[in-house]
Order: C-alpha cells, then sequence, then structure tokens
C-alpha cells in the first residue's frame, strides 16, 4: 500500500493534470456544439486573442483539447507525461511541458503575424481555433532524448527528426508547425537534463507507448504517418550507422623501416 503511495506521488503532476482534463472534457460533453465552440474560441491561443491581450489563454488553451473522445488520447498523453515525471520529478515535467506549450505557441503566433502581413496565407487565420495539450507534449516527448542512451541517442534523434522533416516540409497547417517547433524545443531543453541513472522495465514500457503516442501526435493523418515512418526510418539507419562508423576505433597502419 505504501509503495503504491509512493508512485502516485511521484506522478502528482501527471494525475492531476488528467484529472484536470477530464473535468473539462466531461463539461464539454454536456455542452451545445454552440457552446462548445464558444468556450473553444474564447481559450483559444490564436492571434486574435493573443492581440487583444487575453495572455490567460496561453494557460487555458492546456486544459481544453478538441481532439476527439478523451479516451482515444489521454492514456498515451498520461504515460509519456509519467515517464518524464518518473525519470526527472514534477519540477522538469512542468518545465518541459510550459515550454512547449507557451514557447511553441508564441513562436507560431510570430510566423502566423508575419505572413498574415505579407499576405502568404489569408486573414481568416487571425480567428482560427488552437488548444489543446499537443505542443507541451511535444516538448516533453522532445526532452526524452536525454533518457535515451548515447549509443541510441544518433538513432533516436535521426528516427524524430527526418519525421519532423517532413511534417514541416508537407505544410499542412500551422499546427503541424506548431509540433515541429516544440518538438525542436523539447530537444534543445534536453541538453540541460542529465541521464537517468537506469531504466527500470516499467519506466522503458511507458517510454514506448508515450513515444508512439506522439508519433501520433506528429504524423496527424494516414498519409503523414506512412510518409514520416518512411523518411524517419530511413533517418534513423542512416545517423545510426555514421555514429557506429565514427566510434569505431582506428586500427594504425604498420609502417615497415
Amino acid at each position: 500500500m505504501f509503495g503504491l503511495i509512493t508512485r502516485v506521488v511521484r506522478v502528482r503532476a501527471t494525475l492531476c493534470y488528467a484529472v484536470l482534463l477530464s473535468a473539462v472534457a466531461a463539461v464539454m460533453v454536456r455542452m451545445d456544439p454552440h457552446m462548445q465552440t464558444v468556450l473553444i474560441k474564447q481559450a483559444s491561443t490564436n492571434l486574435h486573442n493573443l492581440s487583444h491581450g487575453r495572455l490567460g489563454t496561453l494557460l487555458g488553451s492546456a486544459f481544453v483539447v478538441d481532439a476527439g473522445p478523451i479516451y482515444y488520447w489521454l492514456p498515451g498523453l498520461v504515460c509519456l507525461l509519467a515517464v518524464v515525471e518518473l525519470l526527472w520529478g514534477t519540477g522538469r515535467l512542468v518545465l518541459a511541458f510550459g515550454v512547449g506549450h507557451i514557447g511553441a505557441t508564441l513562436l507560431v503566433a510570430a510566423g502566423l503575424l508575419t505572413a498574415v502581413t505579407l499576405g502568404w496565407v489569408p486573414h481568416s487565420v487571425v480567428h482560427s481555433s488552437d488548444v489543446g495539450m499537443s505542443y507541451g507534449a511535444m516538448a516533453v516527448l522532445g526532452v526524452l532524448t536525454a533518457a535515451i542512451p548515447q549509443r541510441w541517442r544518433p538513432t533516436w534523434l535521426g528516427w524524430w527528426l527526418s519525421m519532423a522533416a517532413v511534417v514541416a516540409a508537407s505544410g499542412q497547417s500551422f499546427t503541424d508547425m506548431g509540433h515541429v517547433v516544440a518538438l525542436l524545443l523539447g530537444m534543445a531543453l534536453a541538453t540541460r537534463f542529465r541521464a537517468p541513472v537506469r531504466w527500470t522495465v516499467p519506466t522503458a514500457v511507458l517510454c514506448g507507448l508515450g513515444g508512439s503516442f506522439g508519433f501520433l501526435i506528429l504524423g496527424d493523418g494516414m498519409v503523414s504517418l506512412l510518409t514520416g515512418t518512411a523518411w524517419g526510418a530511413l533517418g534513423a539507419l542512416t545517423c545510426g550507422a555514421f555514429a557506429r562508423l565514427r566510434m569505431r576505433p582506428v586500427v594504425p597502419s604498420c609502417q615497415s623501416a
């Protein structure tokens, strides 16, 4: 019993966030479609809200998710957040999620503002909805780079960076670009995280499930998933082979006198 309580305490931020997301989702289910639209519009971190000083949306938008039924995505999110909280603690998890959620939101907003000003995208994008937990989740995924053993890290980076490049090149939506930005922010932040002392079976399982969830977020569509998988595998194999080649010891040649 004490061991169970200890484990729960170690992932308290993950569980609290999951409970809050569940509560908001339960309220939204009971709303009519018009009220749901109003709530999403008010919580959105779009250019309209940010330009009118509604900075509270930078926090509130993380608790309003319009990604379908909660049982589709909450288990994967919990696995992803829990593994980082178990490896580095609550403070580091909150930091990683906050950097991704707020940082990617502001960078995407700056990019959209520039694009609107230059006429590259229609002005209607100013009012586009932008809510959810996906930016924060992608940054948390990026932070996991620090937990990957050194010998496998090039393969890990090759996979995710190749897939991110495919998503960025396709440019289907600003949300997709936000996912890429958040992933890169998380990887940059990972340089400040120490590698865990050792892996356990539960953390390895959570990492696998959480990574799969991040893969589905980044792919966001069958075509992107298939294309991203192909290029991700190619990038992983290439980076892994190059890293092994660099690590291979050089045998000095014998020269005759």
